[in-house]
């Protein structure tokens, strides 16, 4: 039986800065990346970060539950979420965040490396896939985009 009055998780979105907020940044996808997925940390910074604009999902208290990144060339990546919180609505309402942020910026086409496992989630937001798939920090990824 399905309980209708169950409370859903609170949680909230909001601008991150790379030089301001960096360890709230680097602790989710550490988390995600490095630990869970087992990309080697080498390949998880570089020098889009300090460039791109970032968006921060927080928990009630406060604490870092997901992140995700636009660049200046219209390629969103680093998108991320704490296990515990998946499934939650969190990447949905990151996603959005994101894509209303390139339209913001008069952007017109999105582009992302999507992993295999996760391209029905980026369907259902309008992005088609482009090309084969392919390696990336050992995970298969298809190319991705999005008109806006």
């Amino acid at each position: 039986m399905l309980d209708y009055n169950r409370r859903m998780p609170a949680f909230r979105l909001r601008d991150a800065d790379w030089a301001r907020d960096r360890e709230a940044l680097r602790a989710v996808r550490l988390a995600v990346f490095v630990r869970e997925q087992c990309v080697p940390e080498r390949l998880e910074w570089d020098a889009s970060d300090a460039v791109s604009t970032h968006v921060l999902a927080e928990d009630e208290a406060g604490v870092p539950i997901g992140t995700g990144r636009l660049l200046p060339d219209g390629h969103i990546g680093r998108m991320a979420v704490l296990a515990q919180w998946r499934g939650q609505g969190i990447g949905d309402a990151m996603l959005s965040w994101l894509v209303a942020q390139a339209r913001h910026r008069d952007m017109r086409q999105l582009r992302l490396h999507a992993q295999t496992h996760a391209l029905a989630f980026y369907v259902r937001h309008g992005f088609t896939c482009v090309g084969e798939e392919f390696m990336e920090a050992g995970i298969a990824h298809r190319s991705m985009r999005r008109d806006i």
